[in-house]
């Protein structure tokens, strides 16, 4: 991480953290600019008691930081969720699942009545499909959805080596420009054995924070 992004990406964060008010309890999602937000939580005086977490990383990140983390069944009401992104849009459509917690991450922000996106400018895009699109899948369904992917224009490439915190495999899919992504999102999550679509646009971030170079931008 460069000096330049490493500080946009602390002004995003910080952003975020005067969100916080009388917040009890808090979803924090995965990620770099996520992580310097939990670094940022450590140093508050009167920080969130707990937190419902979307990736094992993060979890212990947030024990370190004092913070008791929850299972999300256990919380009957979740007002604020925190997490970052690998690309988005003005329009607050994301891509989503670089550190592979997309599942986790999807779920956490359907529960949370409140998702604020942080990021810096350099993932702001106009059209998603610069990153490639993960796509988690049941591991004995790996070729069988990898064919439906390329045939719909993608190139899908198994995530080698890597297995998510729910013992899933990931596609990640090149060569995509997503023009609508609500749509796109919509329909990749029926293909048989997909687990979770890396495509946030069904259910946008609520709030878009940008770090720049200036300060930041909110959308």
């Amino acid at each position: 991480m460069s000096a330049d992004s490493d500080a946009k990406k602390k002004r995003a964060a910080q952003a975020a953290l005067e969100l916080l008010a009388d917040e009890s309890i808090i979803g924090v999602g995965t990620g770099s600019t996520v992580n310097l937000f939990i670094d940022g939580l450590a140093r508050l005086r009167h920080r969130p008691r707990r937190a419902v977490s979307s990736s094992e990383t993060s979890t212990a990140r947030l024990a370190a930081a004092g913070i008791e983390v929850r299972d999300l069944n256990e919380v009957r009401e979740l007002n604020l969720y925190i997490d970052g992104a690998d690309e988005a849009t003005a329009a607050r459509h994301l891509v989503k699942g670089g550190g592979g917690a997309l599942t986790r991450e999807k779920i956490i922000a359907a529960a949370a009545r409140r998702f604020v996106c942080i990021i810096d400018d350099t993932k702001l895009v106009e059209t998603l499909g610069r990153f490639p699109l993960p796509v988690e899948v049941i591991p004995m369904a790996r070729t069988l959805v990898a064919r439906e992917l390329a045939a719909r224009g993608g190139r899908p490439l198994w995530r080698e080596g890597f297995v998510t915190d729910n013992g899933n495999h990931i596609l990640d899919v090149h060569g995509l420009t997503i023009t609508d992504p609500v749509a796109l999102e919509r329909e990749l999550n029926q293909l048989t054995g997909v687990v979770t679509v890396g495509l946030f646009a069904v259910r946008p971030a609520d709030l878009l924070i940008v770090g720049t170079a200036r300060g930041v931008d909110t959308r």
